[in-house]
């Protein structure tokens, strides 16, 4: 008879256990509906507050605001990607810091003597490239 009891027990707990998941499953899934049902109407608030003044474009309903969020999230995707690094991101590029723009890079310290060269070649060098555009441009002005 005690055995009954303890195993009556067992099954209701896990009975009350499942119904206890089951609520929450179906509360968090109304939630997100709410949540998205929502975020669509803000979209159609902010599109019909914003878009008509700033670009001339007409007005949306909430239908019509639903399917530009649902081309939205299509194209721009759904927001998953986040979150921190795991080790299941192997489909991301992998790039050492050391090999970081390597094509690109150049020899700054090269760049300290620019302001010494301006000074002393830069500008002359410049007015001379000034005048041979400014004769270039003259004589095929003077050609048409």
């Amino acid at each position: 008879m005690e055995h009954k009891k303890e195993f009556g027990k067992a099954v209701e707990k896990k009975v009350e256990s499942t119904v206890k998941k089951v609520v929450k499953v179906i509360a968090m899934v109304i939630l997100g509906i709410v949540v998205f049902l929502l975020a669509n109407y803000l979209l159609m608030r902010l599109w019909n507050w914003l878009m008509p003044d700033l670009f001339g474009v007409g007005t949306v309903t909430y239908w019509q605001a639903l399917g530009v969020f649902i081309l939205a999230k299509l194209i721009f995707g759904f927001g998953g990607g986040g979150g921190g690094k795991s080790k299941g991101s192997s489909h991301k590029k992998k790039i050492k810091s050391s090999h970081k723009c390597t094509p690109w890079r150049r020899d700054f310290d090269q760049w300290k003597h620019y302001d010494q060269f301006w000074k002393e070649e830069g500008e002359e060098a410049f007015k001379a490239y000034v005048d041979k555009i400014k004769n270039e441009n003259h004589d095929t002005s003077e050609e048409k």
